[in-house]
């Protein structure tokens, strides 16, 4: 048996937790899979490469408004994946090789491990791990939908048809066709992604909308844009998959009753199905039931402010976790946040002794106030803080303003005639509670909004106290603001 002062599961966001401040102390990190995670592997980092290349392909398809005749003509498949991968590829390797070989007090553990006390752990391979302190950072994964004929083992499998997010941005050749399953930001920018260089894209949703988590008015409106320039089939699942003999998937399909006389498709066979209905945390692999680890009904690890991993409702002493695994949130900014907390809170743990040592006034806490989150389609989306639904039944009382990007100038010079900023604020505190942009951008021009909110300045004084560039597209934000009726 093998014991390490500090063991880090997972080498996502987990990974920064190990600096020069452990230099002193024996160390592991475990990843059984690539080093990065799945921001860097297969989530965030590539598909916002694709997700580039996508919206050049579609300025270029979709010009006739600004006067210019151009066209798209083809997507070379390799190139684009090259592109991204190798890049990507060098630094999961170089993040590798640096744990692995050039840090004399860290070992590198290539197994996946699962706790078989509340301090001890076992490899697939057998091998025994002791750690006074562990960092649970071991993400989530895609989940495969039960569907008839559906082999699970064939999801992601190499040469299979059938694919998660894990695997579908490394196939040799762009598909001719592809079915996707699901409604939510990973199915939005796969589709986006897929159509915009030439693919037969089907999207298959259970439901009525596209991203229904959001905002009703938002989510119908990105709804109605994005089905425009997509093949969206709402009320209908996968009812059977199979395997043709040419290696490709026949689906046959079934309505989900949850939209009224529903148009059911007939079977259809394509070159690549991507299952995109959700990712679960990796907590259950973990075996958290042999630690004694709360797990929340969805499986998430439950976790106190300060990342302490709770026992029967109580921390348990040196056992941190961060990101995906415990998370609500899902969100890498939200995982690097929590990562910085577990570093200084086991640093002021090691610091204090015995494990669990440290007194509670000396640790840092979460701030999950204003988290933002963006989908990066066309039409972009962002979103921080409530719904108007969710300010409505909070009890405040609520304003609401509302400015379309064909309402400022630079709206004018993009010809977007769908996209707009909402925001929602108290009318007694004028602080913001809410705001959804939806359009060009959108992720960084609600960026104002989202510093407001964090730092508690009022929505007047954020519209009345600055410059706004003219004629830059924050002024859409700022005219959504000057919108809010304080009277």
């Amino acid at each position: 048996m093998t014991h390490f002062d500090v063991l880090v599961i997972g080498t996502g966001s987990g990974n920064s937790i190990l600096d020069d401040r452990f230099a002193n102390l024996r160390v592991a990190i475990a990843e059984p899979s690539l080093f990065g995670g799945t921001c860097l592997n297969a989530g965030c980092i590539p598909t916002k490469m694709y997700v580039h290349v996508a919206d050049v392909a579609r300025q270029a398809t979709d010009s006739e408004d600004l006067g210019l005749q151009t066209d798209f003509r083809s997507a070379d498949w390799p190139s684009i994946r090259d592109r991204v991968f190798a890049r990507i590829d060098e630094i999961e390797a170089a993040g590798r090789h640096y744990r692995s070989e050039q840090l004399d007090n860290t070992t590198v553990l290539t197994e996946h491990l699962r706790f078989t006390g509340t301090h001890s752990l076992v490899g697939d391979g057998g091998s025994e791990i002791t750690a006074d302190r562990i960092v649970i950072a071991a993400g989530a994964h895609p989940v495969v939908p039960d569907i008839p004929g559906l082999d699970p083992s064939m999801v992601d499998a190499p040469g299979s048809p059938i694919h998660t997010s894990r695997s579908i941005m490394r196939v040799d050749e762009r598909p001719d066709s592809v079915l996707i399953l699901g409604s939510g930001y990973i199915a939005a920018e796969f589709a986006h992604i897929f159509t915009s260089i030439g693919a037969d894209t089907m999207v298959a949703v259970r439901g009525d909308s596209m991203l229904g988590y959001l905002d009703t008015e938002v989510s119908a409106a990105y709804t109605a844009a994005f089905a425009a320039e997509n093949d969206i089939r709402f009320g209908i699942e996968a009812s059977e998959a199979a395997l043709t003999d040419d290696g490709r998937v026949r689906v046959t399909f079934a309505s989900t009753g949850r939209v009224p006389d529903a148009e059911v498709p007939d079977p259809i066979v394509v070159e690549r199905l991507l299952l995109a209905v959700g990712r679960d945390p990796n907590a259950a692999g973990l075996d958290p039931v042999a630690a004694g680890l709360d797990v929340h009904p969805d499986g998430r690890l439950s976790v106190d402010a300060h990342q302490r991993v709770l026992s029967g409702g109580d921390p348990l002493p040196g056992v941190f976790a961060l990101g995906d695994v415990c998370s609500p949130y899902q969100l890498k900014h939200v995982a690097n946040h929590e990562a910085d907390v577990v570093q200084r809170n086991v640093l002021v743990d090691i610091a204090a002794g015995t494990p669990g040592g440290a007194q509670e006034a000396d640790l840092a806490a979460v701030r999950h106030h204003a988290v933002p989150a963006a989908v990066f389609t066309r039409p972009q989306i962002a979103t921080v803080g409530m719904t108007e639904e969710e300010a409505r039944a909070s009890g405040a009382v609520v304003t609401v303003g509302r400015r379309d990007y064909a309402g400022v100038a630079y709206g004018w010079a993009l010809e977007d005639r769908t996209g707009f900023a909402k925001v929602i604020a108290d009318k007694g505190t004028r602080r913001i509670l809410g705001a959804h942009v939806m359009g060009p951008e959108a992720s960084m021009i609600i960026q104002p909004l989202i510093q407001a909110m964090a730092f508690g300045q009022r929505a007047d004084e954020v519209a009345h106290g600055q410059y706004w560039i003219h004629p830059a597209l924050p002024e859409v934000v700022e005219n959504a603001l000057l919108d809010l009726d304080f009277a």
